[in-house]
């Protein structure tokens, strides 16, 4: 607990930090994105999800001298931070990923004045809840969305979810004093967390595609009198459907996990082609064996 109230409002947050705090963020994100084993793992998140930017956020409310403070701060903080992830990836990526950055501008624009009224969660008022709500739900989305990837490709964004979840029931207990508005908002979490995890077994994500089609490089020849089916049903199903647009028909995909699976291919006098296929959480690569 004197850790909680340290990092929630113990810390001497100068200019000089923030600054420095900013450009470390922005850096580290940047370089962390560059690592191709790392890709579409809880380590690369940030550079797409607002999960840590949150946490970032709330530190720097919660350790703000007053409301313009608050608001200053953390638009400076995102003004550096959010345009430097794309600087740093320019040697490996080329200018055109700037482009990327047009979609953090209108979120950068809004940490002052949600600066400016996330200081008053300090009030420790039951209104300070209602400041703090609507990240908690931005929160609850972003743990179903991680604990599906987890669901479909084990254990790649687990630590994500982890770290959604355990903030969201950090943030009620280290932000506010007042018993009652305390354990509410650790209710809240709880209920969000259990909804969206009910909601995530109940509909498990499916990465819906066309896998083959008739004609095509790998060399398949069928019609809708073939069968399409995994050795191994838990990485889906497949149908064989007609593509009017292309004229040909195609095996389709209802993807429920990664990993490297195999497709057979029966033609209705038995004769069977296979297909390996490496299934990603939204590519996938597949040839003949």
């Amino acid at each position: 607990m004197k850790v909680l109230k340290k990092l929630f409002g113990g810390l001497n947050m100068t200019w000089p930090k923030l600054i420095l705090f900013a450009v470390i963020a922005g850096v580290y994100t940047g370089l962390i994105n560059q690592v191709p084993f790392l890709h579409d793992t809880s380590l690369t998140d940030p550079a797409i999800y607002f999960d840590r930017w949150i946490l970032c956020g709330i530190l720097i409310i919660m350790n703000a001298k007053s409301n313009l403070d608050s608001a200053l701060k953390c638009f400076v903080f995102f003004l550096i931070s959010q345009p430097l992830i794309y600087l740093v990836e320019v040697p490996f990526l080329g200018w055109t990923v700037m482009g990327y950055y047009r979609n953090w501008i209108l979120w950068t624009i809004l940490t002052f004045p949600m600066g400016f009224v996330g200081y008053y969660m300090k009030k420790n008022k039951w209104w300070g809840l209602l400041i703090l709500l609507p990240m908690l739900v931005l929160l609850a989305g972003h743990y179903g969305g991680y604990l599906g990837q987890t669901v479909f490709s084990f254990p790649r964004h687990l630590y994500s979810a982890i770290f959604c979840a355990a903030t969201m029931l950090i943030y009620p207990i280290a932000i506010f004093s007042e018993k009652r508005v305390r354990i509410a908002g650790v209710v809240i979490s709880a209920v969000l967390i259990a909804a969206m995890t009910i909601w995530v077994i109940i509909k498990p994500p499916v990465y819906d595609t066309d896998i083959l089609y008739s004609g095509g490089e790998q060399g398949a020849v069928f019609d809708d009198t073939y069968q399409a089916s995994f050795t191994d049903p838990s990485y889906g199903t497949l149908s064989i459907r007609y593509e009017e647009a292309i004229e040909s028909y195609m095996v389709h995909a209802e993807l429920r996990k990664a990993g490297q699976a195999e497709v057979v291919l029966k033609a209705p006098d038995g004769t069977e082609k296979h297909y390996g296929i490496d299934i990603h959480r939204d590519t996938f690569e597949i040839e003949q064996k």
